[in-house]
């Protein structure tokens, strides 16, 4: 799995790490079961504090997409499949949109809304 951060940009790091875990979840690139990398290992690849990682891998175990076990890592959950489910609503949504001339920015703005 590939980790890109950019320490210029507006989001915090840990945000960054834990989306590239959601986006490989998306992308299909992770299976249930699959281990991610230890956090003193992939904090030392990107040259992070290894708490940075840690609040990424927290994030996503409050989620539901890993399990975190000490002695055993990070451990991606079932709950990937869901996240593939989404993403082909996410697609169908944004057709649709798109169809009826929302613009992306004003589809994003009413998912945005419906959170709160």
């Amino acid at each position: 799995m590939f980790f890109r951060i950019d320490p210029d940009s507006a989001e915090p790091i840990f945000e960054q790490i834990a989306g590239c875990v959601r986006i490989a979840a998306l992308a299909g690139d992770l299976a249930a079961g699959e281990k991610l990398p230890p956090a003193r290992q992939l904090a030392e690849s990107l040259n992070v504090n290894v708490h940075t990682v840690l609040r990424a891998y927290q994030d996503l175990r409050d989620e539901g997409l890993i399990e975190l076990r000490r002695g055993r890592g990070a451990t991606v959950t079932e709950r990937v499949t869901g996240y593939r489910t989404l993403e082909k609503q996410l697609e169908a949504m944004v057709a649709e949109a798109g169809a009826q001339g929302i613009s992306p920015r004003t589809l994003a703005a009413l998912l945005r809304d419906t959170r709160s």
